[in-house]
């Protein structure tokens, strides 16, 4: 038995260096990737897995290497095999990892080899190099040219044989001309399919745009059509319309007559400058003005006018008469009134019998009313001057009846018969000031019984134990105190006060797992407008991971832009925090609707519906203070959506850190135009961020997508 078990260790492993011990000869029984394996991802780790286990301190860089290119049959080098590809070897159980340190480069062959210098724990070592080839997936380049002309999407790396689309779309002022590789057309739409082969570096070619400005002189002689962008090679058709009393001349570029034609067509070879001029008529318009029970001077007095002339009317009325009004192409009751002429003018100065037609009654209890003039009728349009007067202890409030108003004196157009009463209050015994103040107090200064109109009142709301002032409401709104308040009319103003929240203390924080890695995190994509947006941290979206307009130069991250099984982990680990903070109840404190200037100390907030931060000035600011905690947390849960408006902010305050705070948000999130945010988000459906906004944290969204627009994103 002994002789036999020998004489197959030595033909089995001939080279092991115990020759007094028989054991199994170590193979390599499968590899990741396999062997002739296509589409293999760039980012792949590879391994060698054995048929038993091996001594780790054999498993090295040196006995398992990864080289660019491939060998031939009789295990040499190919011509391409001198470089070999950088990375770390580990090994655990039965399998070696080798994990390289960058990226592989796309449609590129390369070869694992495993060497005999790896042995198992008898220091048995392979009988001969193990060694296997893969092809890496190929990849699409794309670029504008010129940078300025537009925007392309549909880069990336694909299946060989898949189908690719390119888009281009053209910027203000340019024109999609073609799509080029390697200064061949092969294309001449903006969007272009094709079959993968190899690695393609496509560039979508742009032509800026002509154009055309036009101007009018003088600038009141017409109007012009036809300015805009247009393509190289085509024409443009600009036309000059004279108002009235003005001629069409001719169209000017630079010093030269391009065209004598109102209608002018010329081809396009380079952008241009037009100026349409226009000549005014010398005479033409007319002015007729009647005057019945008056007469109307006219100055100047001539047959015609010239288009944009001048003309003063001046009423003057037959004896018993009042002038009243102009109707016709003129309209107001002053005299003398200026036309401007600008077309065929009839106009009629109306005159009415003076002292003979309206009456004007005014009642004043507890005061006197002067009107000026005083006449027992008035003429229709005429106008009387209303001074109201109290008597002692006594002080004039407003007008009722015809008229209405707290102003006096008081002018009256007399267009109608008219009843005025002049209203007068006693000093100090008129308006009632009745205020309500449940857990807290209000002082009043003075404290009257009742107050004369137009007085002043200074309000202190001062809170019970336990309790905070919070705002007025009913007669007065806001949230300052000492409030002044003008009796204007009797009043009824409550004082809020709400309970004084004592903090429960932190509560632990929410486990991102791996999302915690992503400054943005989607379900579905990520939408992208402006190119000053900058996001700091990684960037990817499952299981759609589509991504509109945001490029590479706009991340200091990772940006993926394939449904990467890197980014589906962290969706998964995503949701598991999503109902973490859902499913948060322990010493939870009622969240507002409104955040807008309140302090709120670290906690579990929760609120069933929606909440934001709205106002202005102090009441747009929602302050977070640490209390000197460094690890304080903040959990907003919230059953609906969330949305700040624009310019809020947040401040953090006592050592806050963006990385403490939770926004758990039951759909959607919105942050407002040029708005400052902190915190982690963490919602179910989608988070926008509108023009400007700021965000010091990070969107992570389960299902649907993140919007941004010239956005900021800070990943703590």
């Amino acid at each position: 038995m002994l002789v036999i078990a020998s004489v197959v260790f030595i033909s089995g492993c001939k080279k092991d260096d115990y020759q007094e011990k028989i054991g199994v000869c170590p193979l390599v029984v499968s590899t990741i990737p396999i062997d002739k394996a296509i589409n293999v991802p760039l980012n792949q780790i590879i391994s060698a897995t054995f048929n038993e286990k091996m001594n780790p301190a054999t498993i090295t860089q040196e006995s398992f290497t990864v080289q660019q290119g491939a060998t031939t049959n009789a295990g040499l080098k190919s011509a391409m095999l001198d470089v070999a590809v950088a990375g770390t070897v580990t090994y655990n159980n039965l399998t070696a990892t080798f994990t390289p340190s960058s990226p592989l480069l796309p449609n590129t062959v390369y070869t694992g080899r495993v060497k005999t210098a790896a042995k198992d724990l008898l220091n048995q070592a392979l009988q001969a190099d193990y060694v296997w080839t893969f092809t890496t997936i190929a990849q699409v380049l794309v670029s504008p040219l010129p940078l300025t002309g537009g925007t392309i999407i549909g880069a990336g790396t694909f299946n060989q044989e898949s189908q690719v689309t390119v888009t281009a779309t053209a910027a203000s002022g340019f024109v999609f001309t073609n799509w080029t590789e390697n200064g061949t057309v092969v294309s001449t739409n903006s969007t272009y399919q094709f079959a993968m082969v190899g690695n393609r570096v496509l560039i979508a070619n742009f032509s800026q745009q002509y154009r055309v400005i036009i101007s009018s002189l003088p600038d009141l002689g017409g109007t012009t059509t036809g300015a805009g962008s247009f393509n190289p090679g085509s024409s443009v058709t600009v036309t000059a319309t004279p108002n009235t009393g003005y001629t069409f001349v001719n169209w000017t570029e630079g010093i030269n007559i391009v065209s004598t034609e109102a209608t002018y067509t010329s081809p396009l070879n380079a952008s241009r400058t037009l100026v349409a001029n226009f000549a005014l008529n010398i005479i033409g318009l007319s002015l007729d003005v009647v005057a019945n029970n008056g007469s109307v001077l006219k100055n100047p007095n001539l047959l015609t006018y010239s288009n944009g002339a001048t003309v003063v009317l001046t009423a003057t009325p037959n004896s018993g008469y009042i002038f009243t009004s102009w109707s016709g192409d003129a309209t107001g009751s002053v005299s003398p009134l200026t036309v401007t002429m600008n077309s065929n003018k009839n106009i009629t100065a109306n005159f009415a019998l003076i002292g003979s037609s309206l009456s004007l009654d005014v009642v004043a209890n507890n005061g006197s009313v002067l009107k000026n003039p005083d006449l027992l009728t008035y003429a229709n349009g005429a106008t009387v001057v209303l001074t109201a007067t109290p008597n002692s202890g006594y002080i004039f409030t407003s007008w009722s009846g015809d008229v209405t108003g707290s102003v006096s004196p008081l002018t009256v157009t007399m267009n109608a018969n008219k009843n005025i009463t002049a209203n007068f209050a006693l000093i100090g015994s008129g308006l009632t000031l009745d205020v309500i103040a449940n857990n807290g107090s209000v002082l009043k200064n003075p404290n009257l019984l009742t107050y004369a109109n137009g007085a002043t009142v200074q309000l202190t709301a001062t809170p019970n134990s336990g309790f905070k002032f919070t705002s007025w409401s009913g007669d007065a709104t806001g949230s300052v105190s000492p409030l002044t308040v003008t009796m204007n009319a009797n009043k009824n103003i409550t004082a809020n006060f709400t309970a004084d929240i004592i903090n429960p203390g932190s509560p632990a924080g929410i486990d991102l797992g791996s999302a915690g890695n992503f400054a943005i995190l989607a379900g579905s994509g990520v939408s992208n407008t402006g190119v000053t947006t900058h996001i700091i941290g990684d960037v990817g979206a499952f299981p759609t991971a589509t991504m509109n307009g945001l490029l590479a130069g706009n991340v200091d991250g990772i940006l993926y832009t394939a449904a990467d099984p890197i980014v589906g982990l962290a969706k998964t680990a995503l949701t598991t925090a999503y109902n973490d903070a859902q499913s948060r109840s322990l010493n939870a404190i009622s969240l507002p609707g409104q955040l807008g200037g309140l302090t709120l100390a670290p906690g579990l907030y929760v609120n069933s519906s929606t909440s934001g931060i709205s106002g202005t000035g102090a009441n747009g600011i929602l302050t977070l203070d640490a209390g000197g905690d460094a690890n304080a947390v903040w959990i907003f849960k919230m059953g609906s959506t969330f949305v700040t408006d624009a310019g809020t902010s947040i401040v953090l305050a006592g050592g806050a850190q963006a990385k403490n705070i939770y926004w758990s948000v039951g759909t959607s999130a919105t942050l407002g135009t040029n708005s400052i945010f902190y915190g982690n988000i963490l919602a179910d459906q989608a988070i926008t961020l509108t023009t400007g906004a700021t965000l010091y944290g990070r969107a992570l969204t389960r299902i649907a997508a993140v919007t941004l627009d010239s956005s900021t994103i800070t990943k703590p």
